[in-house]
């Protein structure tokens, strides 16, 4: 059997294989955050491809942490059932859900990427205030207003508001956003936090904030489904975090109830990143070997027989497929082809098989 096709069992839940669809924003929402048809038709065609777990898109905890104005959320009890309908149609494909809680700090409100044009809406073009960790802004974003400490302290609220919302909505799985320069990674990095009460400073103080969004959706997120936080591991920049300052942070997130780190990197300022095939990859494996939880792994991994041995090597426990899997909704039903593997197929689909 092909590891990429075996189960991987995390607290109660079986996800059928280790092929997962990464958190791909669609900037689609039909309005207010609401997701519509265009994402049961996006996350349905991956479920009957073969994904053995969905991420959805960076779904925001509060109108003013969506990363655009065509942002899905969860900031509403009004939210629940739009994204019923998604959850059920893709468990019963056999699928499991997760959703990626998420604020995007100073990098919300700007125009989404295919509109031709860069930077923060304007107030008149629906924009609205952007906070941070401080006034200082992402490059050619408009600069945020430095959260006060109380304000900082409710963002745990916020988050475990949001995934109480989701366990509503049927979602097998929560991932926190702690990755691509939002929110979370702001106050993470050294680069961005310059912060002098208790969440700035020092990395302990730095980590606060993830630590306490950790301990407030793990205590009312349900006991038997995991939780997952997704992190940029290094920012690619002199200074800035890198995956041995991040690894112990990891294994305290562990010991708050977190269940697996989905690894990515970068997105914090601007950077001469690395890039090849699957450049992440290592920093998967070092997470993973120094902080003991597990690891998903992204990153151009672009073939069935390069995802399979990363597995294999023990970099990761899981793939995460982004750009692969929006060229390809049945990537999975592929590769089980290539390795041999059996995988379930949509019985609509079997003449195709």
């Amino acid at each position: 059997m092909s590891l990429l096709f075996e189960p991987l069992q995390l607290r109660e839940l079986r996800i059928p294989n280790r092929l997962w669809l990464a958190p791909m924003c669609q900037y689609s929402a039909a309005s207010d955050g609401l997701p519509g048809d265009w994402h049961l038709a996006h996350y349905g065609a991956r479920a009957t491809g073969g994904f053995g777990l969905l991420i959805a898109e960076a779904t925001a905890i509060t109108p003013i942490g969506r990363i655009s104005r065509h942002d899905v959320g969860l900031w509403d009890d009004g939210h629940i059932d739009a994204w019923r309908r998604v959850t059920d149609f893709c468990g019963q494909q056999g699928a499991r859900m997760g959703v990626q809680l998420a604020h995007a700090g100073r990098k919300a409100g700007i125009h989404r990427g295919w509109s031709g044009k860069e930077g923060t809406l304007s107030k008149r073009d629906g924009g609205w205030e952007t906070v941070g960790p401080s006034d200082a802004p992402f490059p050619g974003y408009a600069a945020p207003r430095g959260l006060t400490t109380a304000e900082v302290a409710d963002i745990p609220r916020q988050f475990a508001e949001a995934a109480r919302r989701a366990d509503a909505a049927g979602f097998d799985v929560v991932e926190i956003h702690a990755a691509h320069g939002y929110l979370l990674h702001q106050f993470l990095s050294p680069l961005s936090n310059n912060r002098s009460d208790e969440y700035g400073g020092s990395p302990r103080n730095r980590a606060r904030l993830l630590l306490e969004v950790a301990e407030a959706v793990r205590g009312c997120w349900p006991e038997h489904k995991p939780l997952f936080v997704r992190i940029s591991a290094t920012d690619w920049l002199e200074g800035g975090l890198n995956p041995d300052d991040l690894a112990p942070v990891m294994a305290q997130l562990g010991s708050r109830g977190v269940d697996l780190v989905n690894v990515s990197t970068g997105g914090l300022l601007p950077a001469p990143i690395e890039v090849g095939p699957g450049y992440q990859v290592p920093h998967s494996e070092r997470i993973r070997r120094k902080s003991g939880l597990p690891t998903a792994a992204a990153g151009l991994i672009t073939s069935p027989q390069q995802a399979e041995q990363i597995l294999v090597d023990r970099a990761a426990d899981a793939i995460a497929l982004g750009r692969p899997a929006l060229r390809d909704p049945h990537w999975p039903l592929h590769a089980a082809a290539k390795l041999r593997a059996d995988i379930h197929w949509a019985p609509q689909y079997l003449r195709g098989r």
